[in-house]
């Protein structure tokens, strides 16, 4: 197991973005959280692209049926869970079967759970070979091996990384890990036996990994892959230039009276030398739907409670509708139904794309000048490492109780209040500098440069 975070890299670094160093990247096109974690690899995807292993071009009949029925009874759970007594304890049911055991006490966790049995047990029936035999046809060709090389096959889900290895995919294979903690389900059928890499995001990944039979040689503790075009990474020298620059200005924000800046006054100058003297937008709060839109109605909530707000331009908020046009036009029909469409494109914000690609690179942009992020915790409690503080909204599901656990003991985030007096709890909070704790805890102890470490492992070997 290696640890590598580092503040600069050898030479070969430099390379990562030329053409001597290309992957298959495999993600899911079904919720945003697994594609969200390729996206900032799409530098060394062979041919620029992401694959979808559950929706790429000629993808047998069978197999994206078997993807679309996944997907659409995790979607009709999600929504069903919101469903009075009987919604909970359905959901409940459910998610016994990718229940993420308790850590302690410490014990040998390898025996295969339900989830992962059923997964094998279609992959033997051929679920996946088309697409591994298909990415395993091809051979990339560069400056070091003139015969011709297989690409690494890199996924941010463990299914495909099953396939590739059930399927005798030629190349080397690994699994990119999106929570903070995982169920059985992430690890193989025979871990012992398994050539498969992980890339884990947290200690707890790497310990759980071993728990459950993973070898360690097999596990490198890289961090979550953010976007570069937050950061400001500059190779061979990791400077964080843009990630210390849009920090700057969002404390001024976070600790309006400077009780937090005023105590660690020294701690803070030396990591990002001298503050401007004042920020450049206004305390702005973004509020990310998840992939299945089932919590849209905060952000009525969040509308309602903060109008006044909104109307003396004490704050701006940005609404994350993801690729869902019915969420889309539910978060524009509310802030008409409040008479505020004259402040959209101002202090109300709607983030929309049609495609997922588009939507990130709006997203990471309009981060920039996020100060608060509201969302569940799913892979975007790890965007706390960027500096920026989270409220949590409730879990959907056993791995987002752990990622929740995680941002709470970590102080990366606080649990939301009622959202019909965020009008209220929002500003006590900025006055006593909780969310300028949070950023900072976020800044200085969370890992940022998962992209580029997961590249340097990948190509080193490559």
């Amino acid at each position: 197991m290696a640890d590598f975070i580092q503040e600069s890299f050898d030479s070969k670094s430099s390379y990562f973005s030329s053409n001597k160093f290309k992957a298959w990247i495999v993600s899911l096109s079904m919720g945003y959280g697994h594609h969200r974690a390729a996206f900032p690899l799409k530098d060394i995807a062979f041919r620029g692209m992401i694959v979808s292993a559950d929706n790429y071009e000629g993808i047998p009949g069978k197999d994206k049926m078997i993807w679309k029925e996944t997907r659409d009874f995790y979607e009709f759970i999600s929504k069903f869970k919101k469903t009075p007594l009987l919604g909970n304890i359905f959901f409940s049911f459910f998610d016994r079967f990718q229940k993420i055991l308790k850590f302690y006490p410490k014990r040998d966790l390898s025996e295969p759970n339900l989830q992962l049995k059923q997964t094998y047990s279609l992959i033997k029936k051929g679920w996946g070979e088309h697409l591994i035999k298909k990415l395993g046809s091809e051979r990339f060709y560069n400056g070091f091996n003139s015969k011709g090389k297989y690409l690494p096959f890199v996924s941010t889900f463990f299914t495909p990384v099953f396939m590739a290895e059930f399927f005798n995919y030629p190349g080397q294979i690994y699994c990119i890990v999106c929570d903070s903690d995982i169920s059985r389900a992430w690890a193989p059928l025979y871990p012992k036996k398994s050539r498969i890499k992980y890339f884990a995001p947290t200690e707890r990944v790497v310990e759980r990994l071993k728990l459950y039979g993973v070898k360690s040689e097999n596990i490198f503790l890289s961090g979550f892959p953010l976007p570069s075009e937050n950061i400001g990474i500059k190779i061979p020298d990791i400077g964080l230039e843009t990630l210390k620059h849009d920090f700057s200005y969002r404390l001024l924000n976070l600790d309006p009276e400077k009780r937090y800046f005023n105590q660690y006054k020294s701690l803070i100058k030396g990591y990002l030398g001298k503050l401007p003297s004042k920020s450049d937008h206004v305390l702005t709060l973004m509020f990310a739907v998840g992939g299945a839109g089932v919590q849209k109605s905060i952000g009525f909530e969040i509308l309602k409670s903060l109008e006044l707000a909104i109307r003396e331009n004490k704050i701006k908020i940005i609404l994350s509708a993801g690729i869902r046009k019915e969420v889309k036009g539910y978060f524009l029909k509310k802030v008409n139904k409040l008479n505020l469409g004259d402040f959209l494109g101002k202090n109300i914000e709607i983030i929309f794309s049609e495609n997922k690609e588009e939507y990130f690179k709006d997203f990471n942009d309009k981060l920039r000048k996020t100060d608060v992020l509201w969302t569940k915790p799913s892979e975007l409690s790890f965007y706390a490492a960027l500096g920026i503080p989270l409220i949590i909204a409730p879990t959907v599901g056993s791995q987002e109780e752990f990622n929740k656990d995680w941002l709470l003991k970590s102080g990366f985030g606080i649990s939301q209040e009622n959202p019909k007096y965020v009008n209220q709890w929002l500003f006590d909070w900025l006055k006593k500098g909780y969310f300028a704790e949070a950023c900072m805890e976020g800044l200085i102890e969370g890992r940022k440069l998962g992209a580029v470490n997961i590249k340097k492992v990948v190509f080193q070997e490559f």
